[in-house]
């Protein structure tokens, strides 16, 4: 795949998006970086205050280092928090703190999809890692079954890509009506919070639409779809 021009015509517009997100991310969170919540609320603040009002209950709120490595882990109830949201008061940083804890609010009420995504990581970190080798040595070889165990594990990744897309929108759902109903933001300034949420969204959109037309040009080569076989 690594000289085929058909992979990069079948995955250029997973490419485009991901580089459009990446870009709209990223500035839409610098401009409401800018912008200080009318309330006062660091986005730690932001979170516990959501976590509080859903009755929440035991759920550790970190400061992690990086820009945007804000993270929940459910493993160990703790959500973690960038140096650019835990302490910053910013329409951008509230939104970003309520997003997380919506996913620390799925955990909580067990929410089936985050559940799924959880039980998925181990498999999809490895089959992630190793599919491309396992399709090619499997070409080398004229392994035909180890060429399909590839394919499988690029299936894997699909499919922990495309769960994630409601997993994400949920939580972002939930941050959207929690910074009104929490009174953390108000009704304007969470529609400028929400942007940041929206924009981030399109990241993981991207990652599952190259996903699947990463698989789909495996299916191809592998004459599974659209009768071809090279």
């Amino acid at each position: 795949m690594f000289f085929d021009p058909l992979y990069f015509m079948i995955i250029a517009p997973g490419l485009l998006l991901a580089l459009f997100a990446s870009f709209k991310t990223k500035s839409t969170f610098a401009k409401y970086s800018e912008v200080r919540s009318s309330r006062g609320y660091t986005g730690a603040e932001a979170a516990q205050e959501m976590l509080a009002r859903s009755g929440i209950r035991g759920v550790t709120i970190e400061h992690v280092g990086g820009h945007l490595s804000d993270h929940y882990d459910p493993r160990t109830r703790t959500l973690r928090l960038s140096d650019n949201v835990y302490a910053n008061q910013s329409l951008a940083a509230i939104g970003v703190a309520c997003h997380e804890a919506g996913h620390a609010i799925q955990h909580a009420h067990s929410y089936a999809l985050l559940g799924l995504r959880s039980a998925l990581v181990p498999a999809t970190n490895i089959c992630s890692t190793l599919y491309v080798w396992v399709i090619l040595i499997g070409a080398m070889m004229h392994a035909t079954p180890l060429v399909y165990l590839g394919v499988a594990m690029c299936g894997m990744a699909v499919l922990f890509a495309v769960v994630t897309l409601p997993v994400e929108w949920d939580a972002s759902a939930r941050a959207k009506l929690a910074m009104v109903d929490v009174q953390l933001l108000t009704p304007q300034e969470s529609v400028h919070a929400g942007k940041v949420l929206n924009a981030a969204f399109l990241t993981y959109l991207a990652s599952a639409i190259t996903a699947i037309l990463t698989l789909f040009y495996y299916l191809i080569r592998l004459g599974l779809f659209g009768g071809r076989n090279d």
